[in-house]
């Protein structure tokens, strides 16, 4: 081993997930923009376009352990750059949809799988790798990336739609895409080794994590076995559905158009969103930095009691008063997706710092599973009640429930250990 630079690799290596997780998140938060000028366009149904979205998150999370698998199998710079690729193919395609079937097939399973690659279970990989010490922030800073991409992309999405029309904003974000995948060949690295050094925070003779060498799809499935009998799976995996029902499914994917409902112009409602992204890069870095530091049931147990409270505020406050959206984008913002690093902590505590990544995966792909449920669910209520008021009331009692749910996580057994050959 060489001695180590002044500025460790693994922070390069994050600078590079971070903003390649950036363009992952602007993809997937896309869709929320375009519901309205869909509808307009083609005449399409809101229940409709909101299915479509729907298969792409439930995708988005679905194929995390299978892509936590193949990552070990064959390297993440290769699996990323070959998601960006599939990424940029199927938002291009999607100027020339007509059918409701291309858009659930190109916006839901095209690009609902190539984001799947680059989202939440990567960030735990990089975490886990290439740092000892950090680990909760840089997996802070990471999550929070995927609401850097709203704050970086949606207020720009309303603009682009509004003076060119949807169409720019899937050829940007192609073109966006594509040119990611230069830095990725050139910067991403698998893990320390490759460049000759130990994790970030490692001292020489610490034990490194084992190559997996067997089949990926069977490793996924016998670790989704093995976690079925864990307790601590099912109230880790049961908690973060609640975290996306409450979050991209609801929040990422109808916000704006609830806006529009009461009459709040779909720039100024992107606009809102930003805002919450703004807060939220801050609050899920500082989770991160806290999950170092205390209990992260607790944290998690505060996360999900406040965001129930906000959300169970939101139908009474659609007004840019002080009292009103202002208020719940900052409570709600700080809060969004901070509960992955105490979650991501949890897991490795629970499966170990060699099965994370691959269990994290399935705890991912139940908060898509609630993300797709809501974003779907929604969709239908708005069109059978004509308001958003009874899918953000189960919302936010649903978050209450997940915020005693946490409380037990880590009194149960653990599942064996996954082996690492087939």
């Amino acid at each position: 081993m060489t001695a180590r630079p002044r500025l460790h690799y693994a922070w390069i290596v994050v600078a590079v997930v971070f903003v390649t997780m950036l363009v992952g998140a602007g993809t997937r938060s896309a869709p929320s923009i375009l519901i309205v000028p869909l509808e307009t366009e083609f005449g399409w149904s809101r229940a409709t376009i909101s299915f479509a979205i729907a298969v792409g998150i439930f995708l988005y999370g679905m194929l995390g352990p299978f892509a936590a698998a193949i990552m070990d199998r064959f390297g993440i710079r290769r699996t990323v750059m070959g998601a960006l690729a599939f990424i940029a193919a199927g938002v291009a395609l999607t100027t020339l949809m007509t059918e409701t079937w291309q858009l659930v097939l190109l916006w839901g399973v095209v690009v609902g799988s190539g984001t799947g690659f680059i989202a939440l279970v990567m960030a735990s990989m990089i975490a886990t790798r290439w740092f000892t010490a950090r680990r909760g922030l840089v997996m802070g800073v990471l999550t929070a990336s995927t609401a850097t991409g709203q704050l970086v992309f949606l207020p720009l999405f309303a603009k682009l739609t509004e003076s060119e029309g949807w169409r720019s904003v899937s050829i940007t974000l192609a073109c966006i895409a594509a040119a990611m995948i230069l830095p990725v060949w050139f910067f991403l690295r698998d893990k320390p080794s490759d460049v000759g050094l130990l994790p970030f925070g490692a001292e020489p003779g610490d034990p490194l994590p084992e190559k997996f060498t067997g089949n990926p799809f069977r490793r996924a499935l016998a670790a989704l076995a093995a976690g079925l009998r864990s307790r601590d799976f099912w109230l880790l995996g049961g908690s973060f559905f609640i975290c996306g029902v409450s979050t991209n499914g609801l929040i990422g994917t109808h916000l704006i158009p609830a806006c529009l409902d009461h009459g709040i112009p779909e720039v100024a409602a992107a606009g809102l969103l930003a805002t919450m992204g703004i807060l939220d890069f801050f609050g899920t870095t500082g989770s991160g930095w806290l999950s170092d530091r205390f209990d992260a049931r607790k944290l998690l147990c505060w996360y999900y009691g406040l965001r129930g409270l906000s959300l169970l505020y939101l139908p009474y406050s659609f007004d840019f008063t002080f009292y009103g959206l202002s208020l719940f984008a900052v409570f709600y913002g700080l809060d969004w997706i901070a509960t992955v690093p105490p979650t991501v902590k949890l897991a490795s505590k629970s499966f170990g710092e060699e099965n994370v990544g691959i269990y994290f995966g399935w705890i991912s792909a139940a908060h898509q599973l609630g993300a797709a449920s809501a974003a779907w669910v929604a969709g239908l209520m708005r069109v059978d009640l004509g308001d958003y008021f009874l899918a953000f009331t189960l919302a936010g009692g649903l978050c209450i429930l997940a915020s005693v749910m946490v409380l037990f996580v880590g009194r149960g057994a653990k599942p064996e250990p996954v082996p690492l050959a087939a």
